[in-house]
């Protein structure tokens, strides 16, 4: 059957549970860069699909504010958005920013590589002896929980938490992760605004339990401060205030949840991506030199994050189309990462892909994702570790994805270790 405009939706999360929809982002990028998007609600959205017109709404924070939320979920993690940096403005955002920056230059996550590639080198020799794996709970997920524990002050035994919390927050939509099963979709107002009273019950749960643990934390830290995120939020100040109970835990469930959730669907569907293309994989195993370009080809490939909403501040206009102050638009990454106007054979996984200058990270300006470098890293020495070993892995069941369509996320993924005979 063929799609047209008028069936397009977004807001399933069915439309996403099978992989992300590129025919449907396709057909926008070609037909409707500049979409108006109806929601259940009565109301709707502006959907971009093109790779230029990311870059300069993502340039112009003064036009396309972040304040309002990022997502086109009604309700958001915290009351007042200006708390996070991923939700608020220059110059606010850039005070928040300026905090932890230094920590999460490429020279300083550089200083981590030893400890990193140790951690990797564990996982796989675990994997490895058992045969067969969950690759994503088993390594993929263990990777940056591991490492952003540490950077937050999280002790190593409590840091399946954060993945327990990560995955009610981001995941609120999937039945295995947020625990809410939705048999059809709500037709009347009631049913709708009941919904949305089951999901914000869900991610404001996690995001209180969090507040709640990272409270003890603070408790450890005033004791006894150490050198991690916990100690430096506890003690920062902005513009000459100390930061306020809640912005800390703000800042705590933001890093916390962003500094492992996205690198770990970065590192499942890169493997993923590899094993649908053994010749690229073969190309890789061959010339280890060539991963720093793969792990660009991967994020551009699986755009970990498929989008972000901003909220139009001032009336304006794309591409001749008329936006409204108080318009929503959303900024599909996962689309403009495989612009024809952009990229040659945009839907092939190319390893040796240069130039790449993919979005996956943001599309520029000031939201340019602060932990880039720490997840371009973890994945080089995943992959590095994994090719130089004499194995092949092979998926061996259903890949198993998240019902969402924010973050393209991979939940299981069997695999099994075969020794190769080379």
């Amino acid at each position: 059957m063929t799609l047209r405009l008028q069936d397009v939706d977004l807001l399933d999360g069915d439309t996403f549970v099978k992989g992300p929809p590129h025919h449907i982002f396709r057909l926008l990028r070609q037909e409707a860069p500049v979409f108006w998007h109806r929601d259940p609600e009565g109301g709707g959205f502006w959907v971009l699909t093109k790779y230029e017109d990311l870059v300069q709404a993502s340039m112009d924070t003064a036009t396309f504010s972040s304040a309002k939320g990022i997502t086109l979920a009604t309700m958001e993690f915290f009351p007042s958005q200006n708390l996070m940096m991923i939700t608020s403005d220059p110059p606010w955002h850039t005070k928040l920013r300026r905090l932890v920056s230094t920590g999460f230059t490429p020279r300083m996550v550089n200083r981590l590589e030893p400890d990193i590639r140790r951690m990797v080198n564990q996982l796989l020799d675990a994997a490895i002896a058992k045969g067969e794996c969950d690759f994503v709970t088993e390594v993929a997920a263990e990777l940056p929980l591991q490492v952003i524990a540490r950077f937050l002050g999280v002790p190593h035994e409590d840091r399946h938490k954060i993945f327990q919390w990560s995955n009610k927050i981001l995941g609120a939509g999937d039945p295995e992760y947020g625990g809410i099963v939705i048999e059809k979709p709500p037709e009347t107002e009631e049913e709708i605004q009941a919904l949305i009273e089951e999901f914000r019950r869900v991610i404001a749960g996690a995001a209180m339990e969090m507040a709640a643990y990272l409270s003890r934390l603070e408790e450890e830290r005033l004791r006894e401060p150490k050198e991690d995120l916990v100690t430096t939020y506890l003690h920062a100040e902005v513009d000459g205030e100390k930061l306020s109970t809640l912005e800390r835990h703000a800042q705590f469930v933001l890093l916390a949840v962003a500094g492992n959730e996205t690198t770990r669907n970065l590192i499942s569907g890169g493997l993923l991506a590899l094993t649908e293309h053994p010749e690229q994989l073969e190309l890789l195993r061959n010339d280890l030199s060539l991963m720093a370009t793969a792990v660009e080809e991967m994020l551009r490939y699986v755009s970990p994050v498929m989008y972000m909403r901003r909220t139009v501040t001032r009336d304006t206009e794309f591409r001749g189309v008329p936006m409204k102050a108080g318009d929503r638009i959303s900024m599909w990454y996962i689309s403009a990462n495989r612009d024809e106007d952009v990229f040659p054979e945009p839907d092939a996984f190319i390893v040796t892909r240069q130039p790449n200058d993919h979005v996956a990270f943001g599309a520029g300006g000031p939201h340019f994702c602060l932990g880039a470098a720490l997840a371009r890293l973890e994945a080089r020495i995943l992959f590095e570790e994994l090719l130089s070993r004499p194995y092949q892995v092979e998926i061996i069941g259903p890949v198993e994805r998240m019902r969402s369509n924010f973050i393209n996320g991979i939940k299981h993924m069997p695999v099994r270790f075969r020794r190769l005979s080379r």
